[in-house]
């Protein structure tokens, strides 16, 4: 099987706000972009978000995307939400490239075949088909780089939040975080050489976080075809978090850390600019990207 390696980081921004979109930058070691929107009701979800070239990268090439959304009146619908997060990799310009078109491939998708019909008067999709449409979207985000950005590749992680529900599709080794009741676990899977490795046995868990493979991917979007996908549904944790980052995050922060950030911010964007700051403060060797939700409790 042939592994990816990252190499360097690219520049690319955030993308999107409540329904619209909008691209920033940060192009400076590092420098870092974030922003932060809410809505008053009560059942509003609310979003932070975190990007960073890093101490040492001199460009990035991590991608984000938020689309939020609320309807109240005689039909309402519980907060629904997109969130992606790509890390991208490969020589000179490829992989801020292939990070950016993966992200757009799948928020396009998504957004035509899942939100829109939300908005339908007798929506069509369930649980389970939530779950094959985000695999037909990274499906779609893989064949995209292979076609547009040749040697370049990505992580991407994707979360749909629809009725009262969380679906990720998943590849590669940036993360999605479940923050509720005092605790914090990964629920996605990273599909790197040295987790692999961890899983069979051959390496401890302290052995894995300093190993000087643990960059090598062994699936990624624009590996080529037959890409397997992980996917999984998860209930909306009331008045917890989702967290979706780059390992530029949790490569250099403890999730005790983390955790510990979070659980003592007043809002979704004071923690992640706060995580930002812990990460260039580890030194800052990789991109950072960071996308907090936090739910309503009921």
């Amino acid at each position: 099987m042939q592994f990816l390696k990252k190499t360097f980081k690219g520049l690319f921004g955030n993308l999107g706000r409540s329904g619209s979109t909008r691209s920033m930058s940060a192009a400076r070691r590092g420098s870092s972009t974030s922003t932060a929107w809410s809505l008053t009701c009560e059942q509003s979800i609310q979003v932070g978000t975190g990007h960073s070239t890093g101490i040492v990268r001199s460009h990035n090439e991590d991608a984000l995307f938020v689309l939020t959304g609320n309807s109240f009146g005689d039909d309402p619908l519980d907060g629904f939400g997109l969130f992606l997060v790509a890390d991208g990799m490969g020589g000179h310009r490829a992989g801020e490239v292939a990070s950016a078109v993966s992200v757009r491939t799948v928020a396009r998708r998504l957004t035509e075949d899942t939100i829109i019909d939300l908005l339908a008067q007798e929506p069509q999709n369930d649980a389970d088909s939530i779950q094959d449409i985000l695999r037909l979207a990274l499906q779609d985000a893989n064949q995209a780089v292979v076609n547009k950005v040749p040697g370049g590749g990505t992580t991407l992680t994707a979360a749909l939040v629809l009725d009262g529900q969380v679906v990720i599709g998943h590849v590669g080794d940036s993360r999605a975080y479940v923050i509720e009741n005092d605790s914090m676990k990964a629920i996605t899977r990273d599909h790197s050489l040295v987790e692999r490795l961890r899983e069979l046995g051959q390496l401890t868990e302290e052995e894995a976080a300093v190993h000087p493979q643990r960059n090598v991917l062994y699936r990624a979007i624009g590996q080529g075809a037959n890409l397997e996908i992980d996917t999984l549904t998860h209930p909306v944790p009331k008045g917890g978090y989702l967290l979706l980052c780059s390992d530029g995050l949790w490569g250099e922060v403890s999730e005790d850390v983390i955790h510990r950030i979070i659980s003592g911010s007043n809002h979704p964007q004071e923690a992640c600019e706060a995580l930002v700051r812990a990460a260039n403060a580890a030194g800052g060797p990789d991109n950072i990207t960071a996308v907090l939700v936090q739910f309503p409790k009921g």
